[in-house]
């Protein structure tokens, strides 16, 4: 998983941790926060499978990169291999070197992205989080296109939810995931 800090990537990580978990698998999971707090890069490793004996994925061996922001998205693509998903969220974040002016923003990624990977899916979390009727539901709603990817049953996926959340945040944030589910079949 790759963003930027306020993304809500660390708590992703953690839903999708549990959900894997709560489904019998072994997980394993690690996370750099950068500068998070001030829009820097923030990654996590989640590793899961009957047994897992490390957290960090070795380069070129990523079946899902899972990435919070379209830049971001392009720092990573090192640590994939051959034919993975490429799960995308929509979303541009200016670096602080663009918005001072000092760098411009790479233009066109969707298109290269989509013309070298297969299996790239762009998704539009933050119009599925608007629909659920919590801006703040993004990540949640992104986590709901991945569960489509991987062999988690939905009932973990809930569960996984309600353990991470506070209880007057589950109820948007499972309609959050449902839409983002049902809309990356």
């Amino acid at each position: 998983m790759a963003g930027v800090g306020g993304q809500g990537v660390i708590l992703a990580s953690e839903i999708v941790a549990e959900a894997v978990m709560l489904s019998g698998f072994d997980v394993k999971k690690s996370e750099v926060h950068g500068m998070a707090q001030r829009g820097g890069s923030v990654t996590s490793h989640v590793r899961f499978g009957k047994k897992v004996y490390s957290p960090i994925i070795r380069d070129g061996s990523v079946d899902i990169l899972f990435s919070f922001e379209l830049l971001e998205t392009l720092r990573f693509l090192s640590v994939l291999k051959d034919d993975p998903i490429l799960l995308v969220n929509q979303q541009k974040i200016l670096p602080p070197s663009v918005t001072l002016g000092q760098d411009t923003y790479p233009e066109k990624i969707t298109e290269q992205l989509q013309e070298k990977y297969p299996r790239f899916k762009l998704v539009n979390a933050p119009a599925l989080a608007l629909q659920a009727g919590n801006a703040r539901t993004v990540n949640v709603a992104f986590v709901g296109a991945l569960s489509r990817y991987l062999d988690v049953p939905e009932g973990s996926w809930h569960a996984a939810i309600e353990a991470m959340l506070p209880a007057k945040l589950v109820e948007v944030n499972l309609k959050a995931f449902t839409l983002g589910r049902e809309t990356h079949q």
